[in-house]
């Protein structure tokens, strides 16, 4: 399995980052990608991988870009520094970058701007751009098609849409990242309803650890004891979920998201 999507640098991984890998690993996760939601966060996953490299654990990648709540202040000289940190070896996407329209942590019109940067940058460079919609009612599609992205290289984060957005993304090519949001008894019914549109060949798969734990965990399993708190050794029941609703075997989807993830990042392991 590849999980395309941890908030591994998160503080609450504080106390136990390796040992966290260590049960990722056991757990079947061959590789992930880090999130990086600024400039400061992206640095700070290159020097983890760069440190973290000699482990016997999964193989680490990261993006490097600004999520929209931190839009408001991303530098004049965005273009420029985030050129610089894509260059780095292990950085395979452009992001996380979109808009957020729930919170509104960011002017909107900030938002739009800073994603629009960061998505002409991606096509430039012809790099991956990990993209975060939340409630922006078709502008994330608009500015990804103005800024003319390659759909191959366009990957729909944690997707929790309805189904007219679901196919605007999927006529237009791109891939789409799906969470434990799916496993949600409650919240994650509409989604159960309609992940299936998503061909098996564009399916990926991801945590966003620590946030989104699957309800489908046992509770007896849980780090810490009794917490909430996601990881990336939880994936295999984020495939459990979707392997039902596909009816396909697990090992079937974990190796078919991986292969998607492979092509998606153009990763080489």
């Amino acid at each position: 399995m590849i999980d395309i999507g941890i908030n591994l640098l998160h503080s609450q991984f504080d106390d136990d980052r390796h040992t966290v890998l260590d049960r990722a690993r056991d757990a079947g996760v061959h590789a992930a990608v880090l999130t990086a939601t600024d400039l400061a966060s992206a640095e700070a996953c290159q020097r983890f991988i760069e440190l973290y490299s000699q482990k016997q654990g999964p193989a680490l990648y990261t993006t490097a870009g600004v999520h929209p709540h931190d839009a408001a202040s991303a530098p004049a000289d965005l273009a420029e520094r985030l050129e610089v940190l894509a260059a780095h070896p292990a950085v395979v996407a452009i992001g996380e970058a979109g808009l957020d329209y729930h919170r509104n942590f960011s002017p909107r019109e900030v938002q739009r701007n800073v994603f629009d940067i960061q998505a002409r940058l991606a096509e430039r460079l012809q790099k991956t751009l990990f993209v975060h919609d939340r409630d922006s009612n078709g502008e994330v599609l608009d500015i990804l098609q103005a800024a003319g992205n390659t759909p191959s290289q366009v990957i729909v984060h944690c997707f929790t849409g309805d189904a007219a957005m679901l196919d605007a993304y999927l006529q237009a090519g791109y891939w789409v990242g799906i969470t434990g949001w799916v496993c949600d008894r409650r919240r994650g019914a509409s989604l159960r309803d309609i992940v299936t549109r998503i061909p098996l060949e564009r399916l990926l798969i991801e945590t966003d650890a620590p946030f989104l734990l699957p309800h489908n965990v046992p509770k007896d399993i849980a780090h810490p004891p009794r917490g909430r708190r996601n990881e990336p050794a939880y994936l295999p029941y984020v495939v459990e979920q979707l392997a039902t609703l596909y009816e396909v075997a697990p090992d079937v989807l974990a190796s078919q998201t991986a292969a998607n993830a492979r092509q998606a990042f153009a990763l080489n392991g």
